[in-house]
C-alpha cells in the first residue's frame, strides 16, 4: 500500500465501487416506477391473447420447452454476423441481406416473449420491461440500418448497425438476467428424483382425503397435491412448474376426454392430474407425478414416477 492509499484509508476514505452490471439489472426488480406501465401493458396483452391453443404455441406448450429463449437466437446471430461482416470490404449486399433475415426473424421472437412476459411475477415483468425496450430500439435501428443500405448510404447503414446491435447486446444482458438470475422460463417444480427416494411411501390415511377437492399433504421435503376423486387419488407435486404457484389452491375442471385437472391460482396453467401433463400454457413442462395405492387398513402410500 502507498503512502498516500495509506492516509486514505487510516481516515476512513473509502474509494467509490462501481457499480457491477448486476447489480444495476437487480435494482431494475424493485423499480415501482415502472409498475404503472407494466400493469397497462400487462392487462392489454392479457386482453388480447384469450386462453387456448394460439397463446400455448406462443409459450411454448406443444414444444414442452419455452418458444422464446430459443427463437431469439436467429435475430441475434444474424445480426451479430452482419456486424462482422461490416468490417469486410465488398460484402455490402450479405449484410444487408443478414439484416432484413433478423428483422423478420424478430417477429416470433418478440411475439413468444411478450407473451411469456405477461404471465410473470412483478419484479421479473419491470426487468422484462426494460429488456423489451432495449431489443425494440435494437429493431428500431436495424430497420433505419436496412433503410439506408437500400438507399446507397452504407456508411450510415452500418452506423445505425453497431449501434442496434449495443442496444441488442443490453437487451440480451437483462433477458439472461431474466433466465439465470430470476428463472424465468425454468421449471419450478421439486426435483422429486433428487428430494424423494424410490419405493412406496406412507402418505396419510385415505379417509382424511375429502372427494373432489384437492388437499395439500407433505412428503419428506415436498409439498404434494392430493386430489381423491372416488376410488382414484392423484398425487402431484404441488408447486406449479411455471412459477411454484400452490396448486392444491387452484379449481379443478375437465378437458375434452373429461379428464381431472388442476388450474394454478396464480397465472392459469393446466395440467391433467391423472399424469401431471400441461393441458393449457404458460406452463411448458410436465408436472412430477406419483403414483399412490390404498392398504388394507387405509393408509395412502406414494411414489414417484420413473
Amino acid at each position: 500500500m502507498n503512502r498516500r492509499a495509506s492516509k486514505l484509508f487510516r481516515r476512513g476514505v473509502r474509494r467509490p465501487v462501481r457499480p457491477h452490471p448486476v447489480d444495476l439489472a437487480e435494482s431494475l426488480e424493485h423499480a415501482r416506477g415502472l409498475d404503472r406501465a407494466v400493469r397497462t401493458l400487462s392487462i392489454s396483452v392479457q386482453r388480447v391473447l384469450r386462453p387456448g391453443k394460439v397463446k400455448d404455441a406462443l409459450h411454448g406448450v406443444p414444444g414442452g420447452h419455452p418458444a422464446h429463449p430459443p427463437l431469439t437466437d436467429l435475430p441475434m446471430g444474424l445480426w451479430i454476423s452482419a456486424a462482422v461482416l461490416d468490417l469486410v470490404p465488398g460484402t455490402q449486399r450479405a449484410s444487408k441481406t443478414l439484416v432484413a433475415a433478423g428483422l423478420a426473424g424478430a417477429v416470433p421472437t418478440a411475439l413468444t416473449g411478450i407473451a411469456d412476459w405477461s404471465a410473470l411475477h412483478k419484479e421479473q415483468q419491470r426487468v422484462g420491461l426494460v429488456h423489451a425496450m432495449g431489443t425494440a430500439s435494437a429493431s428500431l435501428l436495424y430497420t433505419a440500418s436496412l433503410i439506408a443500405r437500400h438507399q446507397g448510404r452504407d456508411t450510415a447503414g452500418r452506423t445505425f448497425g453497431y449501434a442496434g446491435l449495443t442496444a441488442l447486446l443490453a437487451g440480451g444482458f437483462l433477458g439472461g438476467h431474466l433466465a439465470f438470475r430470476q428463472a424465468a422460463g425454468a421449471s419450478h417444480a421439486d426435483q422429486v428424483a433428487h428430494l424423494v427416494p424410490l419405493g412406496w411411501h406412507d402418505l396419510c390415511a385415505a379417509s382424511e382425503l375429502p372427494d373432489g377437492w384437492p388437499v395439500h399433504r407433505r412428503l419428506g421435503y415436498i409439498g404434494l397435491f392430493v386430489l381423491r376423486s372416488g376410488d382414484d387419488i392423484h398425487v402431484l407435486a404441488d408447486r406449479c412448474s411455471h412459477l411454484a404457484g400452490p396448486l392444491h389452491q387452484g379449481r379443478i375442471i375437465t378437458d375434452d376426454d373429461a379428464d381431472p385437472c388442476v388450474v394454478c391460482p396464480w397465472h392459469g396453467s393446466t395440467f391433467r392430474v391423472r399424469d401431471g401433463s400441461v393441458v393449457h400454457g404458460p406452463a411448458t413442462g410436465r408436472q412430477p407425478a406419483f403414483e399412490s395405492r390404498v392398504l388394507e387398513d387405509g393408509t395412502v402410500q406414494v411414489r414417484p414416477v420413473p
